[in-house]
């Protein structure tokens, strides 16, 4: 999960046209602004302080390293706070780039990281030490006591606890890829374990950067019982036995909680996504929980959306794998966040809080588009039930989709067994990989993965039009199965005339905690239950005789542990069952994908 580059490119991309950066030259008070600060730095050049000590209400100290223009004046700031060390030639490039545009700036490592005292526990101390981070930054002679933050992944969340902390002097965030709830998504998805999670935390075990890659991580993440995975990687993780012992959400995860916190947070916030982000969800559902539950008008809308056709390391990559997404898909992200801070934190008027609120990437098109809401407001809802002769195993089966409800129609039925688990593509690093690393996971090809029995799919009639899938995706399924627990995993695919199944996004529920993970119900097996299944958002424009694709089976390895099928305590066992699973789709348990179906702009 590392803090992700900024590529900074020509005003002439697609992007910059929604956010002009022209604006930045505006008014008078813009052009004056830019004047004193080349001035400053013909003059004096940029100051750098390194490991400077910044104290903790606790008497911890961390440390922070500063650029800053040479000058009296009192500067807004931007301050970074990562896990990852700060001491990098990338951090440096941006302290610099920062103090030539008029700021002071600021990247400090978390507690218990690189250069700073304490012990590391992930999230615990964030909105504390952001707090205290933040009043010192105020307090500095050099500061006008205005301060923005910004980073990806983790360096998100540390934005999202020092928001909910409340300070007076945080004025405006940018958070990219920043995950939700921890227990959520990341590093656990309503009961389910995210393998790489263990890796994560082994890369940033101790105060420096650790090197995985002489691990075979493939070995590690098959490994059993999963809570023995940090010995795997040759550590004790006091985190990973903790969240694999915290499966419902109980005390331990809500103490770690921010989302609903954040709805009384009242600092405006740019939001910046990939629709191949792993930790999707939490972008995605900060933006729409604070446009429609946030404690003030205002802060409803001081909120703004960017999604591209990224992943987690949004913005470095115009290709993924096979797909092209063509030279729109990489944008002047240091000019979005120059021109979010000058209102913000210096008070230009640039028109930021006038302008469309939500930015797409629209892949297929590879278009950008303005939208006001997320989801789009004239999106309808389309359900494309499931249908089959019950033989949709394998893409070379007989199952289908369409919008006619079911009838009466056999079941489908397949064999789940966790010692052979359905792969999942692309997913074999660590989310800490630098941005020269591997993508992850993206528009993988997943036509030799349908040829597993354990995979049903259904596929519907070719397009007979350009159609845009836009939004969220929900699958609802009849499922019966021998266990008493077990997965259900549905992902949705754009299939293209040559047969090339690329996958759009994915999802995954666990049976015991199909009601929420607030507690656990086991199942009676061969009883039909309905599970819902969140697959994440797209944004994908279908060209004529493309097709639309849901996958179904019970596994999705390595990104999620594997259910063993037991109902017995999760985490700890090394027992494994098959399972015998049965989806139903007939008139009294109609499953179906619902499409997010949007029409062009009136």
């Amino acid at each position: 999960m590392a803090y992700a580059r900024s590529v900074v490119s020509g005003v002439a991309c697609l992007l910059a046209a929604a956010f002009p950066i022209s604006v930045l030259l505006k008014s008078p008070h813009a052009r004056a602004g830019t004047e004193r600060v080349a001035e400053n730095l013909a003059t004096h050049g940029i100051l750098r302080q390194f490991n400077v000590r910044v104290p903790m209400s606790d008497d911890v100290t961390l440390s922070a390293d500063i650029y800053r223009p040479a000058t009296v004046e009192r500067l807004p700031v931007v301050l970074v706070r990562t896990p990852y060390t700060k001491d990098t030639a990338r951090f440096a490039e941006r302290g610099e780039w920062w103090a030539e545009h008029g700021y002071a700036f600021v990247v400090q490592d978390v507690r218990g990281r690189g250069d700073s005292d304490g012990i590391f526990y992930p999230l615990i101390n964030e909105a504390k030490d952001g707090f205290d981070t933040l009043a010192w930054i105020a307090a500095q002679p050099w500061s006008s006591g205005s301060v923005g933050m910004l980073g990806s992944s983790y360096v998100g969340w540390t934005q999202m606890y020092a928001a909910i902390s409340r300070s007076p002097y945080l004025k405006a965030i940018v958070p990219a890829v920043a995950p939700p709830d921890p227990d959520r998504n990341f590093p656990a998805s309503f009961g389910i374990m995210d393998l790489s999670s263990a890796a994560w935390l082994a890369g940033i075990d101790g105060h420096s950067q650790q090197d995985l890659s002489s691990l075979d991580l493939a070995a590690v993440y098959s490994s059993l019982p999963v809570s023995s995975l940090d010995g795997k990687l040759g550590r004790v993780l006091p985190a990973w036995h903790d969240w694999v012992a915290h499966r419902a959400h109980d005390s331990y995860w809500e103490l770690q909680s921010y989302q609903r916190k954040l709805l009384s947070a009242n600092v405006p916030a740019l939001h910046i996504t990939g629709w191949y982000d792993e930790v999707q969800a939490g972008t995605t559902e900060n933006f729409v929980n604070l446009t429609t539950q946030a404690s003030s008008a205002a802060l409803r809308r001081q909120q703004r959306l960017i999604i591209g056709p990224w992943p987690h390391d949004i913005n470095a990559h115009r290709q993924l794998g096979a797909v092209d997404f063509g030279s729109g898909a990489i944008v002047d992200l240091g000019g979005l966040e120059l021109s979010w801070f000058d209102h913000w934190l210096k008070g230009i008027d640039n028109d930021v809080d006038t302008e469309a609120r939500v930015r797409l990437f629209v892949m297929g098109s590879n278009r950008w588009i303005d939208e006001n809401e997320w989801p789009i407001g004239r999106t309808v809802y389309q359900k494309y039930y499931m249908h089959s002769g019950g033989h949709a195993n394998t893409r070379l089966g007989d199952g289908a989709l369409s919008r006619a409800a079911p009838a009466a129609e056999s079941a489908d039925h397949f064999r789940y067994d966790p010692s052979d688990p359905v792969p999942f593509l692309g997913l074999l690093n660590t989310l800490n990989r630098e941005p020269s690393d591997d993508e992850g996971p993206g528009p993988d090809d997943y036509r030799n993965v349908e040829l597993r029995p354990d995979v049903l799919v259904y596929t519907s009639q070719p397009m007979t039009e350009p159609t845009l899938i836009c939004g969220p995706l929900r699958v609802r399924l009849y499922g019966a199965t021998s266990a008493t627990d077990t997965d259900w995993t549905a992902r949705v695919l754009d299939v293209l005339p040559e047969g090339f199944a690329r996958r759009l996004n994915d999802g995954i529920v666990r049976a015991r905690f199909r009601h929420g993970n607030e507690r656990e119900e086991r199942l009676v097996p061969g009883k039909p239950y309905e599970f819902d299944i969140n697959v994440g958002s797209t944004c994908m424009q279908f060209e004529k005789y493309h097709r639309v694709r849901l996958e179904i089976s019970s596994s999705a390895f390595p990104r999620y542990e594997r259910n063993l099928n037991t109902g017995g305590p999760l985490g700890s066992e090394t027992k494994q069952v098959v399972a015998q699973q049965s989806i139903l789709h007939d008139r009294g348990h109609a499953s179906y994908v619902l499409l997010p179906m949007v029409s062009p702009h009136r």
